[in-house]
């Protein structure tokens, strides 16, 4: 059986978005599709930029750097928004600051210090989502803050001078209830928006949940193997 095209795949992905907000009844204009192009090529990912999507998520930060790099020389005509979606090291947020437009996986103090610092640099404020464990046995390769220390994140972020807290992310653990997890994030968004009345994002839902995502009022969804296929990679360690 042939592949499908890279065509195929978005307009696939495009009409389950679709499907799912008219169930909900939501504008699918609310959407906002993040093409997950971890482990893929910068060429595969310029394909998917020239059928019309803006928005790429990664989640290393070196082969993220490199790749807005090769893309801005193969395709100059493309501008891309770069979205960090993965665990961070410290050490590496300066290299994040340089190309994302959106850090979509801040957990911990000390990595808001981290970025805060690094952002120093920018003109504008650096886009910052906090993104929440809500599995009921915390995994630490995922990344997340624990529900009980989320307001004390919240805090901490809102203080700083060089990020602007813009929502709420988090990962349907797996085995779990999707949609259960992203009603309780919902929850943890509103909360939010009471210390942060600017945080209206809600990223959530991937490849498998994102009808369960949109159903609850995800404004972002990250969708990475509908798009691109399956793909091996070396390591899902921290990057």
């Amino acid at each position: 059986m042939t592949a499908p095209t890279p065509e195929q795949r978005l307009a696939d992905v495009c009409a389950r978005i679709e499907t799912a907000c008219a169930a909900a009844g939501r504008d699918p204009a609310e959407l906002t599709l993040v093409a997950v192009g971890k482990g893929m090529a910068a060429h595969r990912v310029a394909e998917i930029l020239a059928l019309g999507v803006t928005d790429i998520g990664e989640n290393k930060a070196q082969e993220a750097a490199g790749k807005a790099g090769e893309i801005a020389s193969l395709r100059p005509d493309l501008t891309p928004r770069w979205h960090f979606i993965g665990q961070l090291q410290r050490n590496k947020a300066r290299t994040v600051v340089e190309f994302a437009s959106m850090v979509h996986s801040v957990d911990r103090p000390a990595l808001v210090a981290a970025l805060d610092r690094a952002a120093a640099q920018r003109v504008e404020p650096l886009d910052v989502l906090l993104q929440l464990d809500l599995d009921p046995e915390p995994d630490p390769t995922r990344g997340g803050v624990r529900p009980q220390d989320f307001l004390a994140l919240a805090d901490a972020a809102s203080a700083v001078e060089h990020l602007s807290v813009r929502g709420v992310m988090t990962v349907a653990p797996q085995g779990a209830d999707s949609r259960r997890c992203f009603e309780r994030l919902v929850g943890f968004s509103q909360s939010l928006q009471a210390i942060c009345p600017l945080a209206t994002v809600i990223s959530a839902g991937m490849s498998g949940d994102l009808e369960a995502a949109i159903s609850v009022g995800a404004t972002h969804v990250r969708v990475g193997t509908a798009l691109f296929g399956t793909r091996k990679l070396a390591s899902e360690g921290p990057t």
